[in-house]
């Protein structure tokens, strides 16, 4: 059977969505992306005017696409940048050609077998290959446009690229305490992030904001109010707790994450099915790891304004580095606190009032004209929503589990057939795991790799799972993110290396010291 005559789909033009469909392309295959906005790039083509990476350039690319050459290694582009980069990545290697813009993929069912069967099979699509046995197809439902026409596809295979923000999280409130009883505006980051820059300029300026929350887009936002208005109508950041925002203009910090980033490191911390002999070595290493980041979060804590100001994390900076809790600050951000054009509000819950917002506990009110709820996104439900069958929305989430998604090597659930996902997992640099996840899961489309068996997959998922609930444990309960690899990522890169065929060891020609101790990146992965 030529695999290559086969139908691809894939759902989302953002990173993940544009190498999964370079990759396939370059093994022959003519994928449809389908894609709700009108421009590549995903999240970077609808956010904030100020946003940049969180990463240097260096650590955010893919494997054979340097960045322009205006764009130094050790930057943090702007979100312009970066929209640039993976619109000139997608018509370098012929992925625009196939993205449909302007479509949305409202449904997606799979015929050719019942619920029972495919629960009842031993491997993994009935055969444990990509397209079963030639009889299984999904159907997608997409509307095209502003005009809501909608037309039926028929796909041998789909991938889901469709990230973790497309749907907000808002917190609860009693009765009589919610936005309802406000007399301003209340909306969430992802609505302001996705207005046009003017509008939402002129949505703050000469107004008393209120930002809910201590992430990277509350962050984000309060440095955009302040720098609108200064001191006269200063943005009041509310926050339970904050986490590890680090300047990056601090020497240390690019240093840390070259140390850190090393096959070495990656041996004093606990990776999912090691063994009993590097399960004894991370012991015995681990409490370097722990000095590292000792040594890490004093230094950040003494060269920053962070006590001065309450926003000391109550976690550690290890425990921020198992659940890659950690942001780049604002440029002079605690300069604006000092000139009051931020002020800073800790309280462990809130309340809306008429005129504003309602601490909790000390009932001081603040008042606002706009209040932006930061408070993060639901990243399962963004998943799970556009499959038709309840079954296969409640099992791609695992119901109540909130550390792993059950995903065998975080591509292919192994009792949903004929089905991937690329880019759901969190790490430090996402752009080149999730090239990965494509370069495996297309191995996967041609034949390359052989899956196990379904139990064998769902053990494998169950030895993630486990340690997803270790570093749940250390990382404390409120700043672990689901599916985050960021400790493990090339742990995680060996297995899919093997998987492929390939040398898990990228540094060979290097030296042995050099595949030890140099940080590993996405361009020793090009050669796959």
């Amino acid at each position: 059977m030529d695999v290559t005559k086969k139908s691809v789909a894939i759902i989302g033009a953002g990173p993940s969505g544009l190498t999964a469909c370079k990759h396939a392309l370059a093994k022959g295959f003519r994928p449809v992306i389908f894609e709700a906005a009108d421009a590549v790039g995903g999240v970077w083509t609808r956010t904030l005017a100020s946003t940049r990476l969180q990463t240097p350039a260096t650590a955010f690319r893919f494997s054979d696409f340097p960045w322009p050459a205006d764009v130094e290694d050790d930057e943090f582009p702007r979100h312009d940048q970066v929209a640039a980069y993976t619109a000139a990545y997608a018509r370098r290697f012929g992925v625009l050609d196939c993205v449909r813009f302007g479509s949305r993929v409202l449904a997606a069912e799979f015929a050719g077998a019942s619920e029972q069967e495919v629960a009842a099979w031993d491997r993994w699509s009935g055969n444990g290959e990509a397209f079963g046995d030639g009889t299984g197809e999904w159907h997608l439902t997409v509307k095209h446009g502003e005009s809501g026409e909608t037309q039926k596809y028929t796909f041998d295979f789909l991938i889901l690229c469709v990230g973790r923000y497309g749907v907000a999280k808002h917190p609860k409130f009693p009765d009589e305490a919610g936005p309802e009883v406000f007399r301003g505006q209340v909306l969430h980051s992802m609505d302001y992030s996705r207005m046009p820059h003017a509008d939402a300029d002129e949505l703050i300026r000469g107004k008393r904001v209120v930002v809910v929350g201590s992430g990277k887009s509350a962050l984000d936002i309060v440095a955009q109010c302040a720098e609108a208005n200064g001191s006269e109508y200063p943005c009041t950041m509310v926050y339970r707790n904050p986490n590890w925002a680090v300047d990056p203009n601090l020497t240390w910090g690019a240093f840390f994450e070259k140390l850190m980033t090393s096959r070495l490191a990656e041996l004093m911390v606990h990776k999912p099915g090691e063994g009993l002999a590097l399960s004894l070595l991370a012991k015995i290493l681990s409490p370097i790891r722990l000095l590292i980041a000792k040594a890490t979060e004093t230094y950040y804590k003494t060269l920053m304004p962070m006590r001065k100001h309450g926003m000391v994390p109550g976690h550690g900076f290890s425990a921020a580095m198992l659940g890659w809790r950690i942001s780049v600050l604002p440029d002079k951000f605690y300069d604006m606190v000092v000139d009051g054009g931020i002020v800073l509000k800790r309280c462990d819950s809130f309340g809306f009032c008429v005129d504003g917002v309602v601490m909790n506990g000390t009932g001081e009110r603040v008042d606002a004209d706009v209040v932006i709820l930061a408070t993060g996104f639901d990243a399962d439900q963004h998943l799970s929503r556009v499959f038709v069958s309840p079954w296969f929305r409640d099992i791609i989430v695992a119901g109540p589990s909130d550390t792993m998604l059950p995903l065998y090597r975080h591509c292919v659930h192994p009792r949903i057939p004929q089905m991937a996902v690329v880019g759901y997992a969190e790490s430090a640099a996402s752009i080149y795991p999730y090239e990965m996840m494509a370069k495996w899961v297309v191995h996967l489309l041609d034949g390359a790799v052989r899956l196990p068996s379904v139990a064998a997959m769902e053990r494998s998922v169950a030895e993630w799972e486990r340690w997803g609930k270790w570093a749940k444990r250390r990382s404390g309960a409120a700043f672990f993110l689901k599916s985050c690899i960021a400790s493990v990522t090339t742990w995680y890169h060996d297995q899919l290396c093997r998987d492929m065929g390939y040398s898990p060891r990228r540094k060979e020609g290097e030296g042995l010291l050099a595949d030890w101790l140099q940080p590993y990146g996405s361009t020793d992965y090009a050669g796959i």
